[in-house]
């Protein structure tokens, strides 16, 4: 290899390597990246966690009028809620229903119970971020 030199002292051998040139521990981690926001329908994953991020996940999901996408916990996660389209609710075990009309962001915090319901007569559009909560 290039600029590596390995050297014996005292019956141990040296690998020295000159800064800046990468070792395998400092291999790249999560890279920046775009897309579109498109899903025909349902809960379609934005982000999934490693490798491709430190532990963040996200998603776009479009609910029908009426429709809600079932009680669930993030365990040790916070989740964020960015609303794009429509109205609804968030609905959270030992708390007041949040409602929300587009634009709105709505916070979740992390082991809780909770909902997303469409409340209007047209597809509630957001997209929702999780990651884990500090200390966790």
């Amino acid at each position: 290899m290039r600029g590596v030199s390995i050297t014996r002292s005292s019956g141990f051998f040296l690998l020295l390597v000159p800064l800046g040139f990468p070792l395998i521990s400092q291999a790249p981690g999560p890279q920046p990246f775009a897309r579109p926001l498109e899903c025909p329908e349902g809960d379609c994953p934005l982000l999934q966690g490693a490798p491709r991020t430190n532990g963040m996940r996200s998603g776009f999901v479009r609910l029908k009028p009426g429709a809600t996408v079932g009680w669930h916990t993030t365990g040790h996660n916070e989740e964020a809620l960015i609303i794009i389209h429509g109205q609804g609710e968030a609905l959270i075990d030992g708390h007041e229903k949040q409602s929300f009309t587009a634009p709105a962001f709505a916070y979740i915090p992390a082991n809780t119970r909770h909902n997303v319901s469409n409340t209007s007569k047209n597809m509630l559009e957001y997209v929702y971020v999780v990651a884990p909560a500090a200390g966790r």
